[in-house]
C-alpha cells in the first residue's frame, strides 16, 4: 500500500543579504511522499536604489530531500532547483535562468502549522549585478 503524498503551503518574509540587506517576500506551494518532495515558489526583493541594489523576483521549481517525519517536532530538508528571475535596477533590467540550493527546516507549532526557516543560494545567469544571491526567511507553512 502507497503512502499517502502530503501537501503544504507557506507564506514568508525574509531578506535577501546580496549585495544588502533587503525586504525578500513570496510563498510556495509543494508536496511530497516519504523523503522526496518538490515545490514551487515565487519571491519578490524590493530596490534599494540607494546603494545600486537591485529587484529581484524569482521563480523556482525545487526538489527537496527531507525527513520522512518531524523529530521532536523539527522537519530539516535540503532543496535544490532551477527556476526564472527578473533583476530590475532603475532602467536596468537582466532576465535569465537561475539554479539554487538551500537548505531550512519546519517546525511544528500546533496543528497542521509550522514555523518554516529556509536559507537559498541563487546562482543568477546572464549577466545578473550580483550573483550569487542569498536569501533567508521565515514563514507560516500549513501542512495538509
Amino acid at each position: 500500500m502507497a503512502t499517502p503524498a502530503r501537501a503544504d503551503l507557506t507564506a514568508f518574509i525574509g531578506s535577501t543579504t546580496t549585495p544588502v540587506n533587503r525586504l525578500a517576500r513570496g510563498f510556495a506551494a509543494g508536496a511530497g511522499l516519504l523523503v522526496v518532495g518538490w515545490e514551487v515558489e515565487y519571491a519578490y526583493t524590493v530596490e534599494d536604489p540607494l546603494v545600486a541594489a537591485p529587484s529581484e523576483r524569482t521563480v523556482m521549481g525545487n526538489v527537496l530531500f527531507q525527513t520522512p517525519i518531524a523529530i521532536h517536532g523539527f522537519q530539516p530538508y535540503a532543496t535544490a532547483g532551477l527556476g526564472w528571475y527578473r533583476e530590475t535596477l532603475g532602467t536596468y533590467e537582466r532576465t535569465g535562468f537561475a539554479p539554487n540550493t538551500g537548505f531550512g527546516v519546519k517546525v511544528t507549532l500546533f496543528g497542521p502549522i509550522r514555523l518554516r526557516v529556509d536559507y537559498r543560494a541563487l546562482r543568477l545567469g546572464s549577466g545578473a549585478l550580483y550573483s550569487p544571491a542569498h536569501r533567508i526567511y521565515a514563514g507560516l507553512n500549513l501542512k495538509f
